[in-house]
């Protein structure tokens, strides 16, 4: 059974940084392509960036291209989405999903979400 669970989330000033943890279990983790995806108040499901099941390719939405950096440690079954210059407009809760290939659209394979708040 696949087992997402996002952490690291939290309050914090505009400007300021943070860095998410995605802990996988129930399949097997390094296969995978893996992504990052997050919802605002009142909006629908966003993409925001996804990594190859190597680490060796990402890319990123428009929205955060050079602000964030996504990653993974495939002995350790984690996936990590390191953000800063955070903006009020990144507020959301932010989402770990595992892909089905590379160009995959389906994201029903997520956690359960942990919540950023960017707010002076």
């Amino acid at each position: 059974q696949v087992q997402l669970v996002e952490s690291g989330g939290g309050l914090v000033q505009p400007g300021g940084s943070l860095r998410l943890s995605c802990a996988a279990s129930g399949f097997t983790f390094g296969v995978y392509v893996m992504s990052w995806v997050r919802q605002a108040p009142g909006k629908e499901l966003e993409w925001v960036s996804r990594i190859n099941s190597w680490g060796t390719s990402t890319t990123y939405a428009d929205s955060v291209k050079g602000r964030f950096t996504i990653s993974r440690d495939n002995a350790k079954n984690t996936l990590f989405l390191q953000m800063s210059s955070l903006k009020p407009e990144d507020t959301g809760v932010y989402y770990c999903a595992k892909l089905s290939d590379w160009y995959s659209l389906d994201y029903k394979h997520r956690g359960q979400g942990t919540q950023v708040t960017v707010s002076s």
